[in-house]
């Protein structure tokens, strides 16, 4: 099964992409679904449940949070209860895995070798993370051979997402499930369990 695992919409304030484009966009390139990472906020995207799908298209929910330490791509949780601090950057990033972990989510880093908003060489002393995002769909080879080889190195599954902000890049990068995939505890339990990898389109 096949899931875009990093997609922002215009309820990321960042752009002026639909959701029903994204969802549109990556049914017409064989994708099974998408996720919606809205940044800063879980409850921001709450309005894309009610978007139209083609039959048996997966759409879930996550949110991407701003650490002090570099981005962060959250699945699992409910709302914003994870967010005890009151604001949207430079959250303290041990925190909000603590934080995250308490209410029974993942943390996964996202474009761990981008740059300035990325963990970079700081990802080996990061504890507790759950996954890697190895393939995203913005970076370049050179930044995801580095994400792909701290996954090797640190043991952690791989996962694979557009961080689309463009039609065009809608399902760039995804990830492949072993099993079928029905709802975000489904997910999260392939993931956990390795049965997930990132991929290029």
């Amino acid at each position: 099964m096949k899931i875009d695992l990093h997609c922002h919409s215009t309820f990321s304030q960042d752009n002026h992409l639909e959701p029903q484009d994204v969802i549109r966009r990556a049914s017409q390139l064989g994708l099974d679904g998408v996720c919606f990472t809205e940044h800063h906020s879980f409850e921001s995207s709450s309005l894309v449940e009610r978007t139209d799908r083609p039959k048996g298209f997966l759409v879930l929910r996550g949110v991407e949070v701003s650490t002090d330490t570099g981005h962060l791509l959250v699945y699992g949780v409910k709302d914003d209860s994870w967010n005890r601090w009151g604001r949207n950057n430079y959250l303290n990033l041990a925190k909000v895995v603590e934080s995250v972990h308490a209410l029974g989510g993942i943390c996964v880093p996202a474009h761990p070798f981008r740059g300035w908003e990325s963990l970079g060489e700081k990802i080996y002393s990061v504890e507790s993370l759950d996954a890697i995002e190895t393939h995203n769909g913005v970076n370049g080879l050179l930044q995801n051979g580095l994400a792909i080889e701290a996954a090797l190195k640190l043991g952690l599954p791989s996962t694979g997402g557009s961080d689309c902000h463009y039609l065009n890049q809608v399902g760039r990068a995804y990830t492949e499930f072993d099993n079928t995939i029905s709802s975000l505890g489904d997910m999260i339990n392939e993931i956990r369990a390795w049965k997930c990898r990132g991929r290029f389109l």
